[in-house]
């Protein structure tokens, strides 16, 4: 198995970092780092911040074998310098949708998770390689990247309007994969955005 590429090893140690400080601080910690709605306790950095907490360890798990999985491939393909781009262009796009979702719904509860992240480098795998076979853990089902993106994100949408006030922020998955797939098209100079 090749070596972690830098930035994708470093996201998987300081997001398991910030889950054991998160144990020992608590309270405060997820206060002052969760990205919480306008109005709410809400702080500039938790556009950035909230990305690196996680509300248990399967989530934490989770969320780390996905960027394992898809980031680190992206990121040998990229380098170091795009991945990272990229990545926090998902994470704030997962952001801003939250917080917008959130004022729409009167929502009061903070989100965290590296899943928007996440969610945005799934889209770009799927673009990518899109006819590479993806083996999931949970259920152990061989498909296509395309496939796996195309269900996620039509899991994601009907999930996130069934139960917009749920415990897990879907429409942040969906930002995430927004934000991704509008970085993608910057990079080639496709609309909204001018020729490169």
């Amino acid at each position: 198995m090749p070596a972690l590429p830098p930035i994708t090893q470093a996201l998987l140690l300081v997001n398991t970092a910030a889950f054991c400080i998160d144990i020992f601080l608590g309270q405060w910690f997820t206060q002052a780092f969760a990205l919480w709605p306008l109005g709410s306790g809400f702080l500039p950095w938790q556009v950035l911040s909230y990305s690196f907490l996680h509300g248990s360890f399967g989530h934490l798990f989770f969320n780390m074998l996905g960027i394992w999985m898809f980031g680190a491939e992206l990121e040998r393909v990229w380098g170091p310098k795009r991945f990272t781009h990229f990545y926090f262009a998902s994470v704030l796009a997962a952001a801003v949708t939250q917080l917008l979702v959130s004022a729409l719904l009167g929502s009061h509860n903070p989100t965290v998770g590296a899943s928007g992240g996440l969610f945005g480098l799934l889209l770009a795998f799927g673009m990518m390689f899109p006819n590479r076979t993806v083996m999931l853990l949970i259920p152990p089902i061989p498909m296509k990247a395309k496939v796996l993106v195309f269900a996620y994100g039509a899991i994601e949408l009907v999930l996130g309007v069934m139960d917009p006030q749920g415990g897990v922020a879907h429409f942040a998955h969906l930002g995430g994969m927004l934000g991704g797939l509008l970085m993608l098209r910057y990079w080639r100079g496709q609309p909204p955005f001018g020729r490169r």
